[in-house]
């Protein structure tokens, strides 16, 4: 039982790299089979075909992608400093998953299905969303940022951060960064990303 467990967890190890490496489309079970050292018919038993595969990999990574800024912050921070952690903890889960923004954001530009399951969890998040709001507008009431969408705003760190590493192969070439000097760049825009979002508050 021990051995079949672990070879179900092997299956769907070796599936989410490769899924995050190549995509839905461009990987194959064959190629998974080979990668873990079983035969196809193993990974079909297991995970009945690549779309369902795929499916226990895809939502559990989805709902990392959009954590961070789904949580709720109860600590007694300044809305600058609730604001700057979100950012900064979107980012790192962006760096410990450098693959993954690829993969996300592919399968909402081909697949409808994948961007309703994004609308759902968005809306299971949608208190966060309305707390944040909340905080946000009081911000402008008291003049401490200017008047401006949440939502833009919202859309302006998220933009920043993914950037990032969706344009990781071509920065690379472009400044001839081994991965220890992209990392070191992605750290330094992760500073700049944080200052970006909150210049553009200022009054």
């Amino acid at each position: 039982m021990e051995k079949e467990n672990n070879m179900e967890q092997d299956i769907l190890v070796e599936a989410e790299a490769l899924f995050l490496e190549k995509g839905f489309n461009m990987a194959t079970t064959t190629e998974i089979a080979k990668r873990v050292g079983c035969n196809q018919a193993l990974v079909h038993y297991y995970y009945r075909t690549k779309e369902k595969l795929f499916e226990a990999i895809f939502y559990k990574k989805l709902h990392v992608f959009i954590s961070t800024f789904g949580q709720v912050d109860q600590r007694d921070l300044s809305f600058e400093d609730k604001l700057i952690h979100k950012i900064e903890s979107h980012f790192d889960v962006l760096f410990e998953n450098q693959k993954l923004p690829f993969m996300v954001l592919s399968e909402m530009i081909i697949n409808p299905e994948r961007r309703k399951s994004f609308k759902a969890m968005l809306s299971e998040n949608s208190i966060v969303f309305s707390q944040f709001v909340s905080d946000f507008e009081k911000e402008i009431q008291a003049g401490r940022i200017r008047k401006v969408s949440p939502i833009d705003i919202l859309f302006n760190a998220l933009a920043l951060n993914l950037s990032v590493f969706i344009m990781k192969p071509l920065t690379m070439e472009l400044l001839g960064l081994h991965e220890e000097g992209f990392n070191d760049f992605a750290m330094n825009r992760k500073k700049e990303n944080v200052k970006a979002v909150l210049n553009s508050l200022k009054p």
